[in-house]
């Protein structure tokens, strides 16, 4: 072979060498694997750009590489707008190349390996508590939650105030993606809420003479406040209530003064006259009514009970002398004293 096509050839070589190698090393790169034993739950914020997705997959010891993720990520030319925000899932052995791929923003504006966060509020006092609870579950603000709850449209368009606006909530366990806005996420508590407040469910708010939905779960949560432990007992009293609605009585439940102090009161066993004597308007001694607005968000199976209450001549309560949480239900209130002085007398040897 003569010297001139070893010459030749030795460049022909080296400028493919110098072409390939790349690609070659990227492909390398590409298939490098995550080390993580198991699947792991992974959360990402695309505002930390395909840096900052490096150095949390690193920390959290899904990756040993991160020089490898960055070549397969720029050549992607992966920059914030093309990443996704998001709930992850990572399985191991997972390669570089499909890691990204599933980070990587589609059509939705979700990521391609994006999963759903389970968003779960219960016994939340108002909205204020509830914005809390979901700003830890969503990539979500909770003042800025608050503004959306609090919109003049939201409020006009379902024929709620901010006293009743709380009735739009229904405690359950919602599935919704990590970067789910607020006005994402009250669109979904109202189409919920919309869901729920079915034909059925509005004839038998007629027929137990309430007019809005709003007043149904205000009765719900006074019910759920009462009585949070034995469900059966929800009915019962929903009726009782009911019977001095109608009976123009006053509804005289300890929970709507207690809601007056706020956290005052918290932790306080024995209510005293002084507290039941607060000048509130949620507070059902001094008025005639239901309150302005729940005094708390209440389970939905609470409002179905108020929907669905026990048919009886029941107007007074009391706690039994014991330590089940059920009540003694009376129609006289020469009966409903005895049973009062009993668990005074019951209470105070405790």
């Amino acid at each position: 072979m003569s010297k001139k096509v070893v010459v030749v050839s030795v460049v022909i070589f080296m400028v493919g060498a110098f072409f390939i190698a790349p690609k070659f090393f990227l492909f390398l790169a590409g298939r490098t694997t995550t080390i993580n034993e198991s699947s792991k739950e992974f959360y990402f914020n695309a505002q930390h750009g395909l840096d900052g997705l490096a150095i949390k997959l690193y920390n959290e010891g899904i990756i040993k590489d991160k020089d490898n993720l960055l070549k397969v990520g720029e050549y992607k030319k992966l920059d914030n707008s093309k990443l996704a925000t998001g709930r992850y899932i990572i399985e191991s052995g997972t390669n570089y190349r499909t890691l990204l791929n599933g980070f990587t923003k589609n059509s939705a504006g979700n990521g391609n390996a994006e999963v759903e966060v389970e968003v779960t509020f219960n016994n939340c006092r108002d909205p204020y508590q509830l914005a809390g609870k979901v700003s830890k579950m969503l990539l979500i603000d909770s003042s800025a939650l608050v503004n959306s709850i609090f919109d003049s449209e939201l409020l006009k368009r379902l024929n709620l105030s901010e006293e009743t606006v709380s009735s739009l909530f229904l405690p359950n366990t919602y599935r919704m993606f990590y970067d789910t806005d607020p006005e994402s996420f009250v669109k979904i508590m109202e189409r919920q809420y919309t869901l729920f407040w079915d034909y059925d469910k509005l004839l038998k708010l007629k027929k137990i003479g309430l007019k809005y939905p709003h007043q149904a779960t205000t009765l719900a949560s006074i019910v759920y406040s009462e009585q949070s432990k034995n469900s059966d007992e929800w009915p019962v009293i929903a009726g009782l209530y009911l019977n001095r609605l109608h009976q123009e009585m006053k509804l005289q439940s300890d929970p709507t003064f207690k809601f007056c102090w706020g956290d005052e009161l918290k932790g306080v066993q024995r209510l005293t006259y002084e507290h039941r004597d607060i000048d509130c308007p949620y507070n059902t001694y001094k008025h005639n009514g239901l309150p302005p607005g729940p005094i708390c968000i209440p389970p939905s199976q609470v409002i179905e009970a108020v929907l669905n209450p026990v048919e009886s001549d029941y107007l007074y309560m009391c706690a039994k002398p014991d330590y089940t949480g059920r009540h003694d239900f009376e129609s006289s209130y020469s009966s409903h004293k005895k049973n009062a002085d009993i668990f005074q007398n019951w209470i105070s040897k405790q």
